[in-house]
């Protein structure tokens, strides 16, 4: 972000061609333009929520740091914690506080068991068959392929990459092969799609052992897959995933997170890869407690970001500085600031490179969305199979051919 390398310039130039399209298409500013395909009416909705959230969850965060300052000053003669700080001094109070890592939990979620939790979880809540295929053309020897049927009929396909390997792009992700649509000689065509991670690959006579986070970042891709493969929709532009409001799109998987954390479920997804032992009562106490840990923190991190994003394209003009967007915003929202030298915007790859710009929003509306939506399981019990048929049946099976918001009301609205 200096000299040759400093791509302000760029950043610059990216706000001023967005600004520019968005006059030519009739909008103010390039926010408006990014709203009017999604679920949020206008951009004011947008930042009033984001406000909202903040106005509550600062008090949270800042009581989040005052016990990292007080135990990181007690613990470890710490007299100023400086921003770099806060993620090592985290995890030290989270050991302290929890007695439990990541590693201690490995042991209980082996590959196998938890894809037979998940899908334990599908087949309960949606009424379908998962079954593993053994002969098919594949790219490389990890990978899987599923079919899922309903009724004894085949309705959809699923490739599972799930390892690490040299060469293979990072992260977690999930996308479509082939949408489900009519063809033009009448026959239909069935959704495929392939959900790719990069867990760590078996080591000897072991199975793959996952973390709990990698455990909650499955069954996060599998509910973008279940959205594209359960769809009922036969016009590939708003079959599946495809034409859903951008800020809806993360609706089914973080709901699916949801099973991640609930005893009932992880009878089904936990078993010690030895003995198939359950997770021990101690554990899952200590791992549902953890659970919010220095959310508030994490919280208003998220709520900078998306306000920074959603500010710098709705209020743009000749000469608008993002540093000085983002410095309002920190004012306003965060409680570490990094130091100057930090260039975070320079590297804020979302807005500037990855379709997020004036979206990032979407991250805290679809999670506020994904618990209004696990509230009736919490009521029904998290295994209703009428509860789950009528998720199915609201959101998963009508892709984008119905407004989010229209589709949502009726989500939670009881069947």
């Amino acid at each position: 972000s200096e000299g040759k390398f400093d791509n302000a310039p760029l950043i610059d130039e990216i706000l001023a061609l967005r600004h520019e399209m968005a006059q030519i298409l009739g909008f103010d500013n390039y926010a408006e333009l990014s709203v009017a395909t999604k679920m949020a009416e206008s951009g004011q909705q947008v930042v009033d929520f984001l406000n909202d959230l903040a106005v509550k969850s600062k008090p949270s965060a800042e009581s989040d740091l005052a016990d990292l300052k007080a135990f990181a000053k007690a613990e470890h003669g710490v007299e100023e914690l400086n921003s770099w700080d806060v993620g090592y001094y985290a995890e030290k109070l989270r050991e302290k506080k929890y007695s439990i890592s990541q590693e201690v939990l490995r042991p209980y979620f082996p590959i196998n068991k938890v894809l037979s939790g998940l899908f334990h979880t599908a087949q309960t809540l949606f009424g379908v068959d998962i079954r593993e295929e053994s002969d098919f053309d594949t790219y490389h020897k990890d990978v899987q392929l599923f079919t899922i049927s309903k009724n004894g009929e085949d309705i959809a396909r699923f490739f599972l990459d799930p390892y690490a390997r040299e060469g293979k792009r990072g992260g977690a992700w999930m996308d479509e092969c082939r949408v489900r649509r009519r063809l033009d000689d009448g026959r239909l065509q069935l959704p495929v799609a392939y959900l790719v991670c990069n867990f760590t690959q078996p080591i000897g006579d072991k199975p793959a052992l996952l973390t709990h986070d990698e455990v909650t970042t499955l069954f996060h891709e599998f509910g973008h897959g279940l959205h594209h493969m359960l769809t009922q929709v036969e016009v590939s532009s708003v079959s599946g995933i495809n034409g859903v409001a951008w800020d809806a799109v993360e609706l089914p998987s973080q709901f699916m997170e949801n099973w991640c954390w609930e005893p009932e479920a992880l009878a089904h997804i936990a078993g010690h890869f030895e003995t198939n032992e359950p997770l021990p009562q101690d554990l899952l106490d200590k791992m549902l407690a953890a659970k919010n840990f220095q959310s508030g923190m994490q919280m208003v991190r998220q709520l900078e970001f998306s306000l920074f994003d959603f500010r710098l394209h709705r209020e743009y003009q000749d000469g608008i500085k993002a540093q000085d967007v983002l410095d309002e915003v920190r004012s306003q929202v965060a409680v570490t600031v990094p130091p100057a030298f930090n260039r975070f915007q320079n590297s804020f790859s979302h807005i500037f490179a990855g379709g997020y710009a004036a979206g990032y929003y979407s991250y805290k509306w679809a999670e506020v969305l994904s618990a209004d939506a696990f509230s009736k399981f919490e009521e029904d019990g998290i295994f209703n199979t009428e509860t789950g048929a009528h998720f199915r049946d609201t959101i998963l099976a009508n892709g984008g051919s119905r407004p989010a918001a229209e589709l949502f009301d009726r989500c939670v609205t009881a069947p």
